[in-house]
């Protein structure tokens, strides 16, 4: 709205006519307009009073129906005579500018002045009205003079009507039926579309709203409303909604054209300057809210000249290319400018002064904003046409499918037939091969149970042979022993058995027991016989290491205690430490768990054997190797360390130990799939199994295994 006053300003100043003296205001008892009839004075040092005023030559006739001033921070001077030919005494001078900041009227009657001034709060004037109204006395036949001072932070344009009060009150109440249609109108299409946003979340519904909200106030506000109805008692707040209602109608109003017309991606080259604009808007909000009144008001006429410019190049440019939304929009500014204009001509008295000319700027606003909804009504309806086009051509699309299909599936089904006659086939071969492949798995597998089986009979042979040796030993003294213990019983039985004195008898049988050393045959022979004891007692030690390693239940899943399967284990492997490879143990005391104990044992089988050829082929027969076993739990896990300083492995070795097939043994030294095994086993016992190792230095297997074995059906 504001934008109308600059263009009203620059207008003037091709339209004003110059004249060398005012004429005065005849009133015959109809409403006039006296603007032609006033002479103003521009007094840049507001110092001047109305003595100095009245002798003073600078008056210059306005020129025009309503009389507009620049923008300025100097007090005007009106200066117009009024001859009352009507026969009615009272009458009503109105001034409809509310934004005034000073008015204040002189009149000269009898050489005697009178003042009468206006108060900025509301509830005092005596009229309770947004214009100025001044009663004027003049007696029939009679002239009065009058000087009229006025100032204002912003452009000022001044109608001045002279009347009678009666006709004056008419006027008034035709005004504000007039305004009253219009705020409705606007409060109906920001409640219809606010409730149509809620339904469809389109953000260029909120735009609008708020682009219709403060068209609307904007509108009250320059035309008094605002203050009269709502900022009656704060006038420095309608004086700050001068400029911040339209200065967010702008910024509402280009969101509103952004989104509604899609500029981004439309008009790319003219989308930043909408940017230009929205700045300009919110500078001049700023400038006012900072009291900078009349920067604001030149910053938001700046702001609404690259508003209209951009909007008209970018709606006209869309409009030409044929999109739709675009010549709407056109349309609907088109009109609301126009209605600028018109009461712009209408001002500088280009165009008759009559009732319609009046509300050309509210009418073209009014038909904004309903033209503006019907563009966004369309557009919803366009998007829905679009819409149902398109699942239009998608049903069509689908039934052509559907078409397509039947025939492609007579097609399809033969080559299914002969498809699924050669998969049949193939199915057949893959099946055999699948058979062949079990075999061979099973074959391999085979193969290292009966490596692991070579090198566990060659243990317990190892084993067992040193007790058996000292069994058998000790059974060929022995013998001599109970040989010479018979003869002497032999002995003993003659003797006891003749007819010899008792003490030639005690004679000859100690003479026996001197002669064959009995105290030393009954000490060898218990040292014989206590040889023999341990030699068995050894082997049955080992018979139940072999039990445990070998847990003959291993197909059922029970309680086991790792320490006493690594002891099983290492007395298979014993025969491989010899005497050249030093055994730490470090045991703590663990729960046992729920596992295949057998299964468990192969692993550590297979683990101590690549540790103890690790040590071998880093020292030989040299001594220094060390193989360490370590055992430990938390709350869940059982955790096994077996750790060696051997040869160690690279980051290659690493990652390949546990494939099957992998080795780096000599050939004929291992099958390769002892690892893979022993990595499957701890998998399926839901454990884990880690390598920490480095070239040269040795090696470390973490083995993590779950104290409570959770069951998964899945063949172990």
């Amino acid at each position: 709205m504001k934008r109308c006053y600059f263009l009203l300003f620059l207008l003037s100043l091709f339209f004003a006519v110059p004249a060398s003296a005012q004429s005065p205001v005849i009133f015959r008892g109809e409403n006039i307009v006296i603007g032609n009839h006033i002479s103003i004075l521009e007094d840049p040092t507001n110092k001047l009073g109305l003595n100095d005023i009245r002798k003073s030559n600078a008056f210059v006739p306005s020129g025009i129906t309503i009389p507009n001033l620049p923008l300025s921070s100097s007090d005007f001077w009106l200066k117009f005579t009024v001859k009352n030919e009507n026969d009615q005494e009272q009458l009503i001078l109105g001034l409809e500018y509310p934004m005034l900041g000073t008015c204040d009227l002189y009149s000269i009657t009898d050489g005697k002045v009178q003042k009468l001034s206006y108060k900025n709060v509301f509830s005092k004037r005596k009229y309770q009205h947004q214009n100025f109204l001044f009663d004027l006395y003049i007696a029939p036949g009679t002239t009065e003079e009058y000087y009229l001072r006025v100032k204002s932070t912003e452009q000022m344009v001044l109608p001045l009507t002279l009347g009678t009060p009666k006709m004056m009150a008419e006027s008034l109440a035709s005004n504000d039926l007039a305004w009253g249609i219009f705020i409705g109108l606007i409060l109906v299409m920001i409640l219809y579309n606010f409730f149509i946003y809620l339904s469809v979340k389109d953000r260029s519904y909120l735009y609008y709203v708020f682009y219709s909200l403060f068209i609307g106030l904007s509108s009250t506000t320059l035309s008094g409303y605002t203050y009269r109805f709502i900022f009656s008692d704060y006038p420095d707040l309608n004086h700050l909604g001068i400029v911040v209602f339209p200065g967010i109608a702008g910024i509402a109003g280009n969101l509103f054209m952004m989104n509604f017309l899609q500029t981004k991606e439309n008009s790319p080259r003219m989308h930043r300057f909408i940017y230009l604009s929205i700045l300009l808007y919110f500078t001049a909000i700023i400038l006012r809210l900072f009291g900078h009144d009349q920067v604001s008001f030149r910053t938001i006429d700046f702001a609404a000249v690259s508003t209209v410019v951009v909007t008209f190049i970018i709606t006209i440019s869309l409009s030409l290319e044929g999109y739709r939304p675009a010549k709407l929009f056109l349309l609907a500014f088109t009109l609301f400018f126009t209605g600028l204009i018109l009461f712009v001509l209408r001002n500088l008295g280009i165009l008759p002064y009559f009732k319609f000319i009046n509300y050309t700027k509210e009418v073209g606003a009014a038909l904004d904003v309903i033209l503006l909804a019907i563009a966004l009504a369309d557009k919803i309806n366009t998007f829905k046409k679009e819409k149902e086009r398109s699942q239009e051509q998608t049903l069509q699309a689908l039934k052509e499918n559907e078409r397509i299909i039947r025939e492609q599936n007579v097609i399809l089904e033969n080559k299914v037939n002969e498809r699924t006659h050669e998969l049949s086939e193939a199915n057949t071969e893959l099946n055999q091969t699948l058979v062949d492949l079990k075999e061979a798995e099973g074959q391999l597998v085979e193969a290292e149970k009966m490596a692991s089986l070579g090198q566990l009979t060659a243990g317990i042979a190892h084993e067992i042979n040193n007790p058996i040796n000292f069994v058998t030993s000790n059974i060929m003294p022995l013998n001599r022993d109970v040989d010479i213990l018979i003869d002497f019983i032999q002995e003993m039985e003659k003797i006891g058995l003749s007819d010899l004195p008792v003490e030639e008898k005690q004679k000859l049988i100690d003479d026996q027991k001197e002669e064959m050393d009995y105290d030393y045959l009954k000490i060898e022979i218990s040292q014989l016989l206590n040889g023999i004891k341990e030699g068995a007692s050894r082997t049955s030690e080992i018979v139940k290491g072999l039990r445990v390693f070998s847990r003959l239940d291993e197909d059922d899943l029970k309680k086991a205690d790792m320490n006493d399967g690594l002891d099983s284990t290492l007395i298979i492997v014993n025969n491989l430490l010899s005497n050249k490879i030093k055994l730490e143990k470090s045991y703590a005391e663990i729960p046992l768990i729920e596992c295949y104990p057998g299964k468990l044992n192969q692993v550590f089988l297979n683990i101590l054997s690549n540790a103890i050829y690790a040590i071998n082929k880093k020292f030989g027969e040299k001594e220094g190797g060390i193989l360490k076993i370590t055992t430990s739990h938390n709350e869940s896990k059982v955790i096994i360390k077996i750790a060696d300083n051997g040869i160690g492995m690279d980051e290659v070795t690493k990652k390949k130990i546990f494939e099957p097939f992998f080795t780096t043994k000599d050939v004929g030294e291992g099958t390769g799939l002892g690892m893979s095994i022993a990595y499957n086993t701890i998998r399926r016992h839901q454990g884990e199994i880690h390598i920490n190792s480095t070239p040269g230095e040795g090696t470390e297997f973490i083995l993590e295994l779950p104290i409570v074995f959770e069951f998964i059906e899945e063949d172990i």
